[in-house]
């Protein structure tokens, strides 16, 4: 069978091309399994959580007996009282028995069944009976649990978790599952804000046992070569795997399901198009932005879960627009609320001590939305899609013109604006206003290495040409030659000779326009606002 890229459930080797688990399924095995942990697989969306613990499950089943759950297979009334729920856990682990070749061992199926011939049980009578088939076992019993969020809004589950807490504390006189493994988004202790949101009862969970579970779930550029060789192998692209690999890496961050997007895209919807008309001009380093441009034009469920969480927390997206658009600065506190649920969702990740939008094209989405939702009543939006026809020529983007009617545009506007609104809002202008002109054709991203409350760097895309743009606050001849010659620099790891550079000055005497300057050998574009 034809293997493909899976953006879509749980990966299958045999089927999917996919990154190696082995290495993944060795740590947790000896770090976790092999020691009796309990432990929770938190990541964002389409993070790989399912396809690690159907691996895993594979991995485990020679020494232990592994019943694996999905919480969403139960339906709402399996959660309405304790007895449903206990006749529905019951009936599910039995099955498993069954599918697995298990149901001829007595000492696992008879206290299920002892459960189902009842018509009422409790979950204290549940556990006696899991209980004792755990002692009887002769091979150490693994309880695992996918999409535990579905569960997150029923007491009964609560209630669950507090009986496998009590069984852990005593294991040594009532056995007990020997190692419990839930997979999920929410972090369980974040299970209670659905439940009871008062401030004193948000964080006080039953699963105060649980292990951290440290083990890396994003893919490494060296990951991603290894699984682009063996597609190499299979249709002979003539790719660089490596240089290929690192670029998907740099836009990704190696988060799963977005690895596996832009392979897709190139292998599925972009070879044999205009453009990329063999397999070697579509993996490409041009192929790979052509993937991320197309993926930002279709909705998805992990960016519309994005979205639904942005209008769900205020504080998040406050967070996130002021990193965008001002650089600001955040430390890095996982008890901090927004950070703590961005981290949870996988917006978020942590950089230096500083908080950062986990991958560029979660930056790129997230400034899309926020652009879009600007678009409806912003002036300056509808000023840069005005503009627009006479910045392209021959298929090239005029980058001097641009900013030579921004600072015309932008001096006009904001002239009785005072000095904090310019310094809050003044890149973001600059941002709505460069979105129509390139939309639908070229993608500019910020480089987060760069960014922060005085400088932010703008990288853009345009049908294969490239401009690297530095917006910066005005602080001064020095500090402006500095920021020539870190542009400089810049410009000289993406092997550009020309560079864009927009201040925004409040110096009264300040010489409003846009001149060019030669630094070295690079040429620079100044504009000042």
């Amino acid at each position: 069978m034809k293997r493909s890229f899976n953006v879509t459930g749980s990966c299958n080797p045999q089927y999917h091309y996919m990154v190696s688990l082995e290495d993944r399924l060795q740590k947790i095995k000896k770090t976790l399994i092999d020691t009796g942990k309990y432990f929770v697989i938190n990541r964002g969306r389409q993070y790989g959580k399912t396809t690690t613990l159907s691996a895993l499950e594979e991995y485990l089943k020679e020494e232990y007996i592994v019943l694996s759950l999905d919480f969403q297979q139960m339906g709402t009334e399996d959660f309405a009282d304790a007895s449903a729920f206990v006749h529905a856990f019951a009936n599910a682990l039995t099955e498993l028995l069954e599918i697995n070749g298990l149901d001829d061992r007595a000492e696992l199926m008879a206290p299920l069944q002892e459960i189902l011939s009842r018509e009422n049980n409790s979950l204290k009578e549940l556990f006696m009976r899991l209980s004792r088939m755990c002692r009887n076992s002769a091979q150490p019993v693994i309880l695992m649990i996918d999409e535990v969020d579905s569960a997150s809004n029923h007491q009964v589950f609560m209630d669950f978790l507090a009986q496998l807490r009590s069984y852990y504390l005593k294991r040594d006189k009532m056995p007990t599952f020997h190692s419990v493994i839930f997979a999920g988004v929410y972090s369980i202790k974040n299970l209670k804000l659905k439940l009871r949101p008062e401030s004193e009862h948000q964080y006080n969970s039953p699963w105060n046992i649980a292990a951290d579970f440290e083990i890396e779930m994003r893919f490494s550029s060296s990951q991603i070569a290894a699984m682009l060789a063996e597609y190499e192998a299979d249709h002979h692209t003539g790719m660089d795997t490596e240089a290929v690999a690192e670029e998907i890496y740099a836009y990704t961050s190696g988060y799963p399901v977005l690895v596996s997007s832009v392979c897709k895209r190139i292998d599925e919807t972009i070879c044999g198009t205009d453009g990329y008309e063999s397999p070697q001009m579509a993996w490409t380093r041009d192929g790979v932005a052509e993937a991320v441009k197309r993926i930002l034009k279709v909705s998805s469920p992990l960016f519309e879960s994005m979205v639904k969480q942005l209008d769900s927390y205020k504080e998040l997206r406050a967070m996130i627009e002021g990193i965008l658009y001002q650089g600001i600065k955040i430390p890095f506190s996982p008890d901090e609320k927004a950070v703590s649920m961005g981290t949870m969702f996988g917006f978020l990740t942590e950089k230096n001590g500083q908080v950062a939008i986990a991958n560029r094209i979660f930056e790129m989405y997230l400034l899309n939305y926020f652009m879009a939702e600007e678009a409806v009543q912003s002036e300056i939006y509808a000023k840069g899609g005005s503009d627009r026809i006479r910045f392209i020529k021959n298929h090239r983007l005029d980058m001097d013109l641009v900013l030579k009617k921004f600072v015309e545009y932008f001096s006009g506007i904001c002239v009785d604006k005072d000095e904090t609104f310019i310094e809050k809002f003044g890149r973001k202008f600059f941002l709505v206003y460069l979105k129509p002109i390139i939309n639908g054709t070229g993608n500019y991203y910020i480089e987060a290495q760069t960014r922060d409350e005085r400088r932010t760097d703008v990288i853009v895309d345009y049908l294969g040409e490239q401009f690297i743009i530095e917006l910066k606050i005005w602080h001064g001849n020095e500090y402006n030659e500095r920021g020539e010659r870190q542009l400089v620099d810049y410009l000289e790891y993406f092997h550009q000779d020309k560079g864009y550079m927009l201040s925004f000055n409040f110096n009264q005497k300040k010489e409003i326009g846009v001149k060019e300057v030669r630094v070295g050998t690079k040429t620079i574009v100044e504009a000042v606002v």
